[in-house]
């Protein structure tokens, strides 16, 4: 059996490379489903119950429905193959909870920022986040039933972001959207990476 930080031996297996996404945004976008739409395991989930003592605390603005939160992460595992496993880590939406965003980047190759086109404004404090910390991220606009459909452009223009910054169209519901939503980012880190080697 190889120790730790040799390199394997004939016979041995090999160790996959970890590599940590977050997935984030705004209260009620979509990110617990997301994360359990694509793991292929059962995900890890701090969801809670909603009750009276959140109420003025958190904005149910456009997400009345909601009855359930985030109260710490959510986890779940994605193998690309044999050297290559994703580990995603869904953060807290709402503002009491992101004293914990800090501990969560630590060590992340990206994030996925999902916006919510009925409360586009709540995913404002995401791209800060990753871009106050330099960290590549693409925005997925959650296509939620019966909001209004926008444009990548009439998006990038709301968000303020870079030319550089991908933005997709998805549903977090759906394993394939999810999975495409993860490969732009790792494209969109390696074309950051690439840049930065060749500059």
């Amino acid at each position: 059996m190889a120790s730790v930080g040799s390199d394997p031996g004939p016979g041995d297996p090999e160790i996959p490379l970890a590599v940590k996404i977050l997935v984030a945004g705004g209260f009620g976008a979509g990110k617990t489903t997301m994360v359990g739409s694509v793991s292929e395991i059962t995900p890890l989930s701090t969801e809670e119950v909603m009750t009276e003592a959140s109420l003025g605390i958190d904005d149910l603005a456009g997400v009345e429905q909601k009855t359930t939160t985030t109260v710490a992460l959510d986890f779940g595992r994605i193998t690309v193959n044999d050297s290559v496993v994703l580990y995603l880590f869904g953060t807290p939406g709402q503002g009491r909870f992101w004293f914990m965003w800090d501990e969560l980047a630590q060590g992340a190759l990206g994030s996925v920022v999902l916006a919510d086109t009925r409360r586009l404004d709540t995913c404002f404090p995401a791209v800060d986040f990753f871009e106050r910390r330099d960290i590549p991220f693409v925005i997925a606009v959650n296509r939620f039933d019966g909001s209004a459909a926008y444009t990548e452009a009439e998006v990038r223009q709301a968000l303020d972001v870079r030319a550089d910054v991908p933005i997709v169209m998805a549903d977090a519901r759906r394993r394939e959207s999810g999975k495409e939503v993860l490969l732009t980012l790792v494209e969109h880190v390696m074309r950051r990476r690439s840049l930065a080697l060749s500059g």
